[in-house]
């Protein structure tokens, strides 16, 4: 079931341009110093190809749940996917979102020097500014009330969320937000993964922090289930 991105309503950035592009159920919302929704497009097309046409050669890719060897010759794409989600402990495809929003951004910084690319929750973001990140999390008291600080000296990153309680993504979990920040978005978005799995009531967020941020790459990471947040490491919280 599709559901509006009605936080996408609250994007704002003074010097940034937003815009969507979208394939097929690849739906991205994207701000850059113009709009550049044809060579969004473009790569959202191509990295689309690249990953259909190698989960034809290796199926295992797209359904398994632990992690995966890339074969030879597999796209960077999937290259990419493959080593985020060994790092997390997950399947490949738990880095998806995060690669595909890194790879259309990373195409779009050869056309502006900045770049925000959300999908579906999970970030890419190269800025020459600090930006805040609002958190949406759901049925949570909390939702929409935090939010993150990411500085400039950050960039480029990747902030990515999972949800056991919003979304259609794969959760084994209970926690409304499980938010992970990385200098790369596809380990961003396996970390988010893989903390989320971990959450099943408040009692778990500590210790499935400290696994988190024990993982190489990863800055910090936040949780929010029901009334409760947890944070650590490099992450700064702030009041909306």
């Amino acid at each position: 079931m599709y559901t509006k991105r009605f936080y996408r309503d609250d994007f704002k950035a003074e010097n940034l341009e937003f815009f969507h592009a979208a394939v097929e159920q690849t739906d991205l919302y994207i701000g850059a110093g113009s709009n550049l929704c044809k060579e969004a497009i473009e790569a959202i097309k191509e990295c689309r190809s690249q990953l259909a046409d190698y989960i034809r050669r290796h199926p295992e890719f797209l359904h398994s749940l632990e992690p995966e060897d890339p074969l030879d010759g597999a796209p960077a794409i999937a290259v990419d996917m493959c080593s985020a989600a060994r790092i997390a402990g997950v399947g490949p495809m738990a880095a998806v979102a995060g690669a595909v929003a890194k790879f259309v951004g990373t195409r779009l910084l050869e056309k502006s020097d900045e770049v925000i690319v959300e999908n579906g929750g999970d970030i890419f973001m190269h800025s020459r500014s600090d930006r805040r990140v609002g958190i949406f999390a759901g049925n949570s008291p909390l939702s929409g009330k935090l939010g993150i600080l990411v500085r400039k000296e950050m960039s480029p990153c990747g902030i990515c969320t999972s949800s056991g309680t919003v979304g259609h993504s794969l959760s084994f979990g209970n926690a409304d937000a499980a938010l992970v920040v990385s200098r790369d978005a596809s380990l961003a978005d396996a970390c988010a993964t893989a903390l989320g799995n971990r959450i099943r009531t408040p009692e778990d967020v500590e210790g499935a922090l400290d696994f988190i941020t024990g993982k190489p790459g990863v800055i910090g990471a936040l949780v929010i289930i029901g009334d409760v947040v947890g944070a650590l490491g490099d992450i700064e919280l702030i009041r909306l």
